[in-house]
């Protein structure tokens, strides 16, 4: 399986769809699955514009297309009705196969996505041409209950989007890039799951994103790792 890391800056606008297009189209002939991160069609610091930028389903039949030709993950502000969702959707097969809504909004710090945002209420797994599959958005997987979920579903493939910005520098480097590896790998081994994560990069009202995303094997041995801070796709055989 061959398995597309798309380590990407958004900006804050709806102009990342056409972006995100052109890398799909870039990369649909040598991959089977694209991976973009948390929000990855509308940015992180939305706020009060979330009423604005805030995307229909109806509204990306362009990906349902591309998912012909590859499996396609991308994170969204996912307008339901009268709410608001922080949703990751798959599409594959020129369908939307699954969405997960993200269930632990955080709502302290730097972090206000319980106010702009509705929680989920669910974790779940699917069946992929390639895998069955469970996906979480970020703080999901901080959750020790979320793992006892996860090993309930069985995934062969556990995809994590995340927007996790910088925070804890040490003399070693990233205190916040440790915890993340401490916990996908802790998932990984506990579920007996291949992982993906895929943190974003670049710039936010002063909020730095770190990026470092990975392919981890089920025994949690990191099979690809991607730098900090630069913006990257790479496809890799997983």
């Amino acid at each position: 399986m061959r398995v597309t890391l798309a380590q990407t800056s958004p900006k804050l606008n709806r102009s990342n769809l056409q972006s995100i297009v052109k890398i799909i189209n870039d990369c649909k002939n040598a991959s089977d699955l694209i991976v973009f991160s948390e929000l990855s069609l509308n940015g992180y610091l939305l706020q009060d514009k979330l009423s604005e930028d805030a995307w229909g389903i109806e509204e990306l039949g362009e990906l349902e297309d591309l998912s012909k030709s590859i499996d396609i993950v991308v994170g969204v502000a996912l307008r339901d009705g009268d709410v608001f969702r922080n949703t990751a959707l798959y599409f594959s097969q020129g369908k939307l196969l699954s969405k997960h809504n993200k269930v632990h909004l955080p709502n302290y710090g730097m972090f206000e996505e319980a106010r702009y945002f509705s929680a989920g209420n669910i974790f779940e797994s699917f069946q992929t041409p390639y895998a069955k599959v469970s996906m979480l958005i970020c703080e999901d997987i901080w959750h020790q209950k979320v793992h006892h979920d996860l090993i309930l579903e069985n995934p062969d493939l556990i995809i994590v989007l995340a927007a996790s910005p910088v925070r804890g520098f040490s003399e070693v480097g990233l205190e916040i890039e440790d915890k993340w590896m401490s916990i996908i790998t802790q998932v990984a081994k506990e579920c007996n799951a291949k992982l993906i994560f895929v943190n974003r990069v670049g710039f936010e009202d002063g909020l730095g994103f770190w990026g470092g995303s990975c392919a981890l094997d089920i025994k949690g041995v990191v099979l690809e790792k991607l730098p900090r801070y630069k913006e990257i796709i790479k496809t890799i055989e997983f």
